[in-house]
C-alpha cells in the first residue's frame, strides 16, 4: 500500500512481513501489520491497532537493528543482537530477548534502564497524543481507520485485554517451552490441565497446585474466548502452546480435541503465517505413559510438534539436592526414549530441560555429557538440550566459558533457556 503523509507522520495502513518464520541475522517482520513512522522511530500495529513493535535509527537508539516487541500479556521484550558475541550460539537465534522482569541475567544489564529504551516509550506516548489530537476526516478511509484502531487501544484497554487474557486461560503463563522461539513466542495459550505432577523445589515457575485435567467444555470455552479476544489478529498467529506444566500427561484424547479444536476456529489452514506449531510441556512420567498411538496422533496433526520435558539432572546427588522426585535411572530411559521417538516421528521433536546453577554438585555436569556425548555415536539434529539458570549462577563469564565447554563436546544441539512468560 502507498504510504500516507500527515503533518510528520508517514503511515502505512497496511504492511505484508513473511509468511515463515525463519533464522535471519537482521530484523524482519512476519503476517500483516500497519507502520508509523514519526522521527527517528518505526511504529508497527497488528490488525487491532495494538502496538506490537517500536525499532529506532540513527542517534538516540542502541542498535539499528534491535527492536522492542510487545506481548499479548502486555508484556515488552528487548530484541538485542549487539554486544553478545556468539548470541546464535547460546541461544539458537541471532537476536536474545531481554525481558523487563527477573530473568536470564546472564546477558547483562537491563535494556529497559538504558535512556534510548525510555526515549523510546517516551516517543510512543508523544505518537498516542498527536493520534489523538489529529483531524482525520481528510484521510483516506484506510488511513482513518488505523488511526481509529491505535486510538482505541489506550494503555488501559491494553492492560484489560491482557487481564481477559489471563482470565480465560486460568493465570498468567509462568513460562513458555523453549522451543517456542521458532515462533518468535508468538503463541497462542490454551489449558488443558492445570498444574503438575512433582511440584520440584528448585522451580521458580511452579504453580503449587496439583495435576488436574480441564474438561473439554473448558477447553471448548476458552478456545472460542481467545478466538473473539485475538479478533482480526488471530490470522498473524500459527501455533498453540497446550499449558500449563504438563499438557502431555492429559493424554492422548485431551491434546487431540484440543488441538484439532484449535487449529479449526482459529481457522489456521488461512493464517498468514504457514507451517503451524504446537508446543507443550510434559514430564517423565507422562513421557513413560505415552505409547505409539499418541505420538502417531501427534505426527498426524496439522502441526509440527515441540514437546520438552524437565529432566533437569542424571546425577543422584543433585536431583536430591534439587528435590526432584526421580531417579537417576528414570531419568536414563526418559532420554533415551526421547531419543528413539525423534528418530521414529519425522513432525515430533522432544527436547529436555537441564538446570545450571554454581552450587550443584560437580557431579552433575558429567552426568549430562554422559548422556549427551558418550551414550550417542554421532550428531543428531534432533532432541535440543536446553539449560536453565539458576538464582545462583557464579560469574557470568565462568558460565558462558563453562556452556562453551559443554556445547562442543555435546553430540545435541544445546542452548541456554530464555524464561519468557505470557
Amino acid at each position: 500500500m502507498i504510504p500516507q503523509t500527515i503533518d510528520d507522520l508517514t503511515l502505512i495502513p497496511e504492511k505484508t512481513g513473511a509468511d515463515k518464520y525463519i533464522k535471519i541475522s537482521y530484523p524482519f517482520r512476519y503476517g500483516k501489520f500497519s507502520e508509523i513512522k514519526s522521527g527517528n522511530y518505526t511504529f508497527q500495529f497488528n490488525l487491532n491497532g495494538e502496538i506490537k513493535t517500536i525499532q529506532g535509527r540513527g542517534e538516540g537508539w542502541l542498535d539499528a537493528s534491535e527492536w522492542l516487541k510487545r506481548s499479548a500479556g502486555n508484556d515488552w521484550t528487548y530484541f538485542a543482537a549487539g554486544g553478545y558475541t556468539g548470541a546464535y550460539d547460546f541461544t539458537g537465534e541471532y537476536y536474545v530477548p531481554c525481558l523487563p522482569y527477573d530473568s536470564n541475567g546472564i546477558f547483562g544489564h537491563n535494556r529497559f534502564e538504558s535512556p534510548e529504551v525510555k526515549n523510546a516509550f517516551a516517543a510512543w506516548d508523544a505518537l498516542r497524543d498527536q493520534l489523538d489530537q489529529l483531524e482525520i476526516s481528510g484521510l483516506s478511509k484506510e488511513a482513518a481507520d488505523l488511526i481509529g484502531r491505535i486510538r482505541n487501544m489506550s494503555p488501559q484497554n491494553l492492560a484489560r485485554r491482557a487481564r481477559t487474557l489471563h482470565e480465560i486461560i486460568g493465570g498468567p503463563v509462568s513460562v513458555l517451552p523453549p522451543d517456542t522461539r521458532h515462533a518468535e513466542y508468538d503463541v497462542i495459550p490454551l489449558t488443558i490441565a492445570d498444574g503438575c505432577l512433582y511440584n520440584c523445589g528448585f522451580c521458580r515457575v511452579k504453580s503449587g497446585r496439583k495435576f488436574q485435567q480441564r474438561t473439554k467444555k473448558n477447553i471448548l470455552d476458552q478456545i472460542i474466548r481467545l478466538r473473539d479476544l485475538f479478533d482480526k489478529d488471530i490470522t498473524n498467529y500459527n501455533s498453540v502452546f497446550l499449558g500449563q506444566h504438563d499438557a502431555l500427561f492429559a493424554g492422548k484424547d485431551l491434546i487431540e480435541f484440543a488441538a484439532r479444536k484449535a487449529f479449526d476456529l482459529f481457522e489456521f489452514q488461512n493464517a498468514a503465517i504457514r507451517e503451524p506449531k504446537l508446543f507443550l510441556f510434559g514430564s517423565v512420567d507422562a513421557l513413560f505413559r505415552a505409547d505409539d498411538s499418541l505420538f502417531h496422533m501427534l505426527d498426524k496433526l496439522p502441526y509440527e510438534t515441540f514437546i520438552n520435558i524437565g529432566l533437569e539432572s542424571a546425577d543422584t546427588a543433585t536431583l536430591a539436592q534439587i528435590q526432584k522426585p526421580l531417579s537417576r535411572e528414570k531419568v536414563i530411559q526418559a532420554f533415551q526414549q526421547m531419543m528413539a521417538l525423534n528418530k521414529t516421528w519425522p513432525r515430533l521433536e522432544i527436547s529436555a530441560n537441564f538446570l545450571y546453577g554454581a552450587n550443584l554438585p560437580d557431579t552433575h555436569m558429567p552426568s549430562i555429557l554422559e548422556l549427551a556425548r558418550n551414550g550417542l555415536d554421532h550428531f543428531y539434529s534432533k532432541g535440543t538440550l536446553y539449560f536453565s539458570p539458576l538464582e545462583t549462577i557464579g560469574s557470568i563469564q565462568a558460565v558462558k566459558d563453562t556452556f562453551m565447554e559443554f556445547k562442543t563436546l555435546c553430540r545435541l544441539p544445546v542452548y541456554i533457556y530464555l524464561i519468557q512468560r505470557l
